[in-house]
This record gives C-alpha cells, structure tokens and sequence, in this order.
C-alpha cells in the first residue's frame, strides 16, 4: 500500500542478512518442524537475531496459512503460518524490500510459540 511509511536500514537501525552457516533445527509440539544447513541469520538494530529457515525446508504438511499480516517499513509485509497448537507461530515476507530482499522464501519461527529453535556448533 502506498499510504504505509517505507523506511531504509541505516546507522540509526541496521539490518544485517547472513548465512547462519550452521545447522538450524526447529522443533514445535515435540516434533521437528524445520531442519536446514541453509538459514539465514537477519539482525536488526538491537532486536535478537531471528534465523530465516529456507521453506523448503521446513514439514509444510504442519503449516497453516493465517489471515494475520504485520507490515514493517523496513522489511514490508509479513505474512503468518500457525501450527498445531500455536497460532502464528511462523511469519514470512513473501515480497520484502531490496534491503532484505535474502529472505525471499524463508520463514521465520516465534520462540515463544515454538519449543525450540536450535543453532547447532
């Protein structure tokens, strides 16, 4: 929407996307919902890193889509998945602006609505 402000990462808030460069397992209802070599590490200003996991990479057969949307002027629309027993527990910026335009089909897990998310040494 064009009426939404658009802001650009910069000294005042920097973003950051990197290659986790290890492995990431996601585990929610005792079971193991994410498991990739492949993640993403995104930092933003001071907020704790959040590790985008490529979608092909997580069990899709537990997501379900959400009618939930956020908008972030500095990475644009999220999208949400819930799983079994937590609802938006997953959001996605299906089309995120160029500054983090990485994480393009990766998703991106709540702790809190997750048991687990483990980066591995």
């Amino acid at each position: 929407m064009t009426d939404r402000p658009r802001k650009y990462p910069g000294p005042d808030h920097p973003i950051t996307v990197t290659p986790t460069g290890r492995r990431v397992v996601v585990t929610a209802g005792g079971k193991v919902v994410a498991d990739t070599r492949a993640a993403l590490s995104l930092q933003e200003s001071t907020y704790p890193v959040a590790q985008y996991v490529p979608l092909t990479d997580v069990d899709q057969s537990l997501l379900e889509r959400s009618s939930t949307t956020t908008y972030c002027p500095f990475k644009g629309e999220a999208t949400y998945y819930s799983l079994p027993g937590a609802a938006d527990a997953i959001w996605e910026y299906q089309d995120p602006y160029d500054a983090v335009a990485a994480i393009k089909g990766h998703v991106a897990f709540y702790p809190d609505r997750v048991d687990g998310i483990t980066v591995e040494d």
